[in-house]
């Protein structure tokens, strides 16, 4: 059987859907997982748009069959933001792509033979790409710049239990912290871990439940009106329609609470006003392409869209993901937060006036010193 044993710091490992599956979960075991599929050669692609499959499969009631266990592992690789040495480049060379198909299989190796929490990791990437960012508009590959409004919005929670704090109470956390939600696009873009999802479809349903904190989406394909405006929600309301064999999902009615900056939703918040247009389409038996549209005045001075693969490798299953039953991470951060307090008191009575210790120190997740960084503590 093949395994995915997931782990993180501060929560369990990954989601089973809360609707009727197509596919059974499977367990952890501690047996040993089979090299996944040697990597198919890698299509050139038009990083925009990828070309649809000529002949998409269909639902028994005729509608395109998205449905499926996939990941966006298959974005692995692939930079957020693109390098400047490509310019305004969407792909690589011939040259550059064999150093990425190179890197790929090593990544493979690591995740296949690693020994530790994160085992299989990274070995489910199973195909190359050549596209050079998973930002594709605007040309440069770049996130736009935020606005002047924006950047009024910025606070320490907006890096929660990755930045410095203070933490004080829990909305000091991020919601990805506090095991909420990840946002759209933070629960599709692809992390250390956690990256699958799965479609299931019913007449005018099409629903998306992610690994990462168990979220599921429920979108309406019927022609149903949007929400009232004043119904607000972290996931927004999202109402879809087919164009071909394209999904195209149309959602507003966010909060101001969630993010689209960094990795698994943290960041720069952005506002209530946004609207995200995604488009799902097959690119083959396989495979699926995956493109969102960001478009949100108040918090970037122009829109932008991110585009990546989500496939399907031979084996892969969701894990469930007991995120609260596992997070001892709030409770300890506040604890230690208030044994800081206690002890720069104590210490002032001593006539001893330190400066507070910094939360990170910079460690990483795994709690190893950061290469190259100082730990502030040991500064004078």
């Amino acid at each position: 059987m093949t395994n995915r044993v997931l782990a993180s710091g501060c929560m369990a490992a990954v989601v089973g859907a809360v609707l009727v599956a197509t596919m059974p979960l499977a367990g952890q075991t501690t047996t040993t997982s089979p090299k996944p599929a040697a990597a198919a050669p890698a299509k050139p692609i038009s990083v925009k748009y990828a070309e649809p499959a000529k002949s998409a499969p269909k639902t028994a009631w005729g509608e395109p069959d998205l449905q499926g266990v996939w990941t966006s592992d298959a974005a692995l690789g692939i930079p957020r933001e693109r390098p400047e040495k490509y310019g305004n480049r969407d792909l690589l060379t011939d040259e550059e792509f064999a150093e990425a198909r190179k890197s790929d299989e090593q990544r493979r190796d690591a995740g296949v033979n690693a020994v530790g929490a994160f085992r299989n990791d990274g070995a489910w990437k199973t195909r190359s790409y050549r596209q050079t960012s998973l930002v594709v508009e605007p040309e440069d590959g770049h996130t736009p710049a935020f606005t002047e409004q924006a950047l009024t919005r910025a606070a320490p929670r907006d890096r929660g239990s990755f930045g410095e704090g203070p933490f004080n109470d829990q909305l000091d956390f991020t919601l990805y912290d506090r095991c909420m939600t990840r946002g759209i696009v933070g629960s599709i873009m692809p992390v250390v871990y956690g990256n699958g999802n799965r479609i299931i479809q019913s007449p005018g349903v099409v629903v998306i439940s992610y690994e990462m904190v168990h979220d599921t989406r429920v979108i309406y394909t019927d022609g149903r009106p949007h929400l009232p405006s004043k119904v607000r929600q972290y996931l927004g309301d999202s109402r879809g329609h087919w164009e071909g064999n394209t999904l195209v999902i149309e959602t507003t009615n966010f909060t101001d609470q969630t993010s689209i900056g960094g990795g698994n939703g943290n960041g720069l918040r952005h506002s209530s006003d946004l609207k995200l247009t995604e488009k799902i389409y097959r690119v083959d038996g396989d495979e699926l392409r995956y493109e969102v549209h960001i478009d949100d005045p108040k918090t970037y001075v122009r829109p932008w869209t991110l585009s990546l693969p989500l496939t399907s490798p031979p084996g892969y299953v969701l894990l469930p993901y007991e995120c609260h039953e596992g997070n001892y991470m709030l409770k300890n951060s506040l604890s230690a937060e208030r044994a800081e307090d206690k002890a720069i008191e104590e210490d002032a009575r001593k006539g001893i006036v330190r400066r507070r210790k910094s939360v990170q120190q910079n460690l990483d997740a795994g709690a190893r010193p950061i290469p190259g960084r100082a730990n502030p503590d040991d500064q004078e």
